[in-house]
């Protein structure tokens, strides 16, 4: 037995030392992308334990000691924090839609329940007609030189016509009729709330001082905007305007608003309902949405159209939130891209746009430039409508953009977390979208960086801002670090 405990106590050793080496080395690779703040800090005179923040990425090492972030609050509530918590939808909304499906003729079942999500979710954009028409002259052009000439002369037209359809996605425009809406309210109302409730948690956050009277959703579905925002700045709003094409989904969103039936008393007051959207040009809103929307539109010329639409008719905040996906995630860099480059029709405000959130720049997204392009996504917790098969949390995933009138200057530009933040034994990973436009994965010690930064990122999560600033001079080399006493 004792040779037994030596030979197990001589086992704990080897693994302890195998972490301790492998933690080194993980660190040390992270750290070798990362600038050596503890000599700067000691030659810029800087409080090893200062409650400011210091900077974790190339070219950045100033400290900012413009303002006290913390305000004697704890590192859990630093404000880059801008997560929130499991969401719920409100009591009045869950009723009326138990109700709505008990009630109607065409029971829903989780089986089409999962199905219609699963469609949208794997939903592609339409190919555009010069995109397919590239394809069929490079599939003429292949027949021709693989094939005899003579016999594919009668057949090449429907040669090619059978690979296209093979080969390329078939969009199709959603009806949205009774049977159809009432489902999508059970698949997409609850995940919807919450993407659209962290939106305006965001604004909420970062802007407290703001108070929009005036909001317009394109899109409007099942009036889950209208049920974020009234939870959101419901002591404010006063004109809530729902645009939607569909007939069947208006109604079906004013029934939601009155418990459930034609006739209740709405639960937020001052709601309008229109099938197009407003004429006059002059008419502005504090914050127009349009969420899960311009992916229904057919053509990328039909949706530049309505993104001009719309922004010219935001008077501060205009926000754009789609599915989590690549194409989600492409669909909002050029709405993103067409706002910022101001090809604006006959523009009524001269004001400019600038990006509030996500990104910290206005420069080309350094996901959608990488060499393998990824989307940039974020994750809401929320509780569903619970049916007998929908009771456990979910978790939303989708892809943002909030755009916003007046000066970039206006804005925080602190580095974006935009991955699950690593946590591991003295270090934290966390991976950066940054003001100069640069991913950055950074690894953050509380001896190379400071124990106010390493606490603040510990406990920050995917989504959150990482408080550091950028220089405006570059750091100095190596060659000029003061000697390390």
């Amino acid at each position: 037995m004792f040779a037994a405990a030596i030979e197990t106590e001589g086992h704990r050793c080897l693994h302890f030392r195998f972490r301790l080496t492998s933690g080194a080395m993980a660190t040390a690779r992270g750290l070798g992308c990362l600038l050596t703040l503890g000599r700067w800090r000691r030659g810029l005179g800087v409080a090893p334990q200062s409650r400011a923040f210091v900077a974790v990425v190339p070219g950045v090492s100033q400290v900012d000691n413009k303002s006290d972030f913390l305000k004697k609050r704890c590192h859990r509530r630093h404000p880059g924090i801008l997560q929130l918590s499991c969401v719920r939808l409100p009591q009045a909304l869950a009723d009326a839609a138990q109700l709505l499906l008990l009630e109607s003729s065409m029971p829903i079942t989780e089986k089409q329940v999962q199905a219609l999500t699963s469609y949208l979710w794997s939903r592609h954009l339409p190919v555009e007609p010069e995109e397919l028409q590239r394809r069929a002259v490079y599939l003429e052009k292949k027949y021709l030189e693989n094939a005899d000439s003579s016999k594919m002369e009668e057949k090449l037209h429907e040669a090619v016509l059978r690979a296209l359809r093979k080969t390329t996605y078939h969009w199709q425009e959603l009806s949205y009729n009774e049977g159809l809406s009432l489902l999508y309210m059970a698949a997409r109302l609850d995940g919807g709330f919450a993407a659209v409730s962290r939106a305006f948690h965001e604004i909420q956050a970062r802007l407290p001082e703001f108070q929009p009277k005036t909001l317009m959703d394109f899109g409007s579905g099942t009036g889950s905007v209208t049920w974020a925002a009234h939870s959101t700045w419901g002591q404010s709003l006063r004109e809530y305007m729902c645009v939607d094409s569909s007939a069947a989904m208006l109604e079906l969103a004013e029934k939601l608003l009155k418990g459930g039936s034609e006739s209740g008393v709405p639960s937020v007051p001052g709601v309008f309902f229109r099938q197009f959207l407003p004429v006059s040009p002059k008419v502005q809103f504090d914050v127009v949405v349009s969420a899960f929307s311009l992916s229904e539109l057919p053509s990328k010329a039909d949706r530049a159209d309505v993104v001009q639409t719309l922004w010219r008719k935001t008077g501060h905040f205009l926000i754009l939130v789609e599915n989590g996906t690549k194409a989600g995630h492409s669909l909002l860099m050029d709405a993103r891209d067409l706002v910022l480059n101001g090809k604006e029709k006959s523009p009524l405000d001269p004001r400019p746009g600038f990006v509030f959130a996500p990104c910290p720049h206005e420069l080309p997204c350094p996901q959608m430039t990488a060499s393998k392009p990824l989307a940039c996504s974020f994750s809401q917790a929320y509780h569903p409508i619970p049916f007998s098969w929908n009771k456990k949390p979910k978790e939303e995933k989708f892809s943002m953009v909030i755009l916003a009138r007046g000066s970039p200057e206006e804005a925080t530009r602190w580095p974006r977390i935009t991955q699950p933040v690593l946590k591991r034994p003295r270090h934290v990973h966390c991976h950066l979208c940054c003001p100069d436009g640069q991913r950055q994965h950074a690894v953050i010690t509380a001896r190379r960086h400071g124990r106010d930064l390493y606490r603040c990122a510990r406990v920050s999560s995917w989504g959150d801002l990482l408080p550091v600033i950028t220089p405006s001079e570059p750091p100095p080399s190596p060659a000029q670090d003061p000697p390390e006493s």
